[in-house]
């Protein structure tokens, strides 16, 4: 059987990715790794794949160097999704970014080349973060990395710490950048399930500056599927490449507040507007020829669909968001001094 080894496999993207590996290879083991941060979730994992023969859970850091060597040593495909994860909180709390994002990537990709030829493919989850603001439309591989907040860079310090150990050491790795996601299981200081939650609670949907920001946003199971075709394309055609993974469309955080209301039919006066962001970037939308071409991928869900998926999930499942309700903002304080909640 393949064993494949998920890092941060409670947390929101790995968990949705858990699931369907799970759901779709019966001849697969996984074993996941999660510090259970914040932002991890055992819950994420449902009991049937907890209970499960070809499932084991490791709780701890990927900066436990011994406990990496020996989860990569025993692994054949390595999916490294643990980082800290939140622009918000990053500037709030940046340090540990560096140290999960950046050093913790070192841990995984040292442990790489140690059990190098073992390992059949390393893919490193990046971020479209680290293009800071589009300076062109679609935004290609080839953009600038231009990262904005604390977050975008010590992921843009993690994605090249990556693409270099292959240029050195040839590791079999594939960095895929996707861009905003949505869907199940993702925590209330993301700005989509916050709007949610916020509407069931009849509160305020809390915008940034003018929320005229623009992004492009897929949903979670459409980047389970690209991973999975990088997982089992031709490795010769993706060994160290970088590759994009988003829809192509983009749409306002203004628009996308608007439609939450309209599908919950709450009222437009539980919009309310703050200073905006520090390091906010103002535009992201993705190039999809990469994906296509190298993948066989394109994203299938519709924002209108995925947000339908997404509204219901948090209705029906309120005792899952209810015990982090009180996560959902973090202190910023702004250039004037002033403290405000994002």
């Amino acid at each position: 059987m393949t064993t494949i080894l998920v890092t941060g496999g409670a947390g929101f993207i790995g968990s949705n990715f858990v699931n369907y590996i799970y759901r779709n290879y019966v001849n697969y083991k996984i074993t996941v790794l999660d510090a259970l941060t914040y932002a991890g979730n055992p819950d994420n994992i449902p009991e049937e794949i907890k209970n499960s023969e070809k499932f084991q859970f490791w709780y701890g850091s990927v900066n436990n160097l011994a406990l990496v060597d020996k989860l990569v040593a025993e692994a054949d495909i390595v999916i490294h999704f643990a980082a800290e994860s939140h622009v918000a909180r990053s500037i709030f709390d940046n340090r540990l970014f560096y140290e999960t994002d950046v050093l913790g990537t070192q841990s995984v990709a040292n442990a790489i080349l140690e059990n190098s030829p073992k390992i059949e493919r390393f893919i490193h989850i990046s971020t479209s973060e680290v293009y800071g603001t589009a300076l062109f439309e679609p935004m290609t591989e080839d953009h600038p990395l231009n990262p904005t907040t604390p977050y975008a860079s010590a992921k843009a310090g993690a994605d090249r710490l990556v693409y270099s150990y292959w240029k050195t050491y040839d590791i079999p790795m594939i960095i895929l950048r996707p861009f905003n996601n949505y869907g199940p299981y993702q925590h209330l200081e993301k700005v989509i399930p916050r709007f949610i939650t916020n509407a069931i609670l009849k509160e305020p949907l809390t915008i940034h500056g003018d929320g005229k920001n623009l992004r492009d946003w897929v949903y979670v199971e459409d980047v389970c599927q690209a991973i999975d075709r990088a997982i089992h394309c031709d490795l010769g055609k993706v060994k160290g490449e970088v590759i994009n993974i988003g829809t192509g469309r983009d749409i306002d955080v203004l628009t996308i507040a608007h439609m939450v209301l309209d599908k919950m039919n709450k009222p437009k006066s539980l919009i309310s507007h703050i200073g905006d962001r520090p390091g906010q970037v103002k535009k992201h939308i993705s190039s999809i020829k990469k994906a296509n071409e190298l993948l066989d991928w394109k994203a299938i869900t519709k924002f209108e669909q995925g947000i339908e998926r997404t509204i219901e999930w948090y209705q029906n499942n309120r005792k899952w968001w209810e015990k982090v309700l009180w996560m959902r903002y973090v202190p910023i304080v702004t250039k004037d001094g002033k403290v405000e909640m994002h």
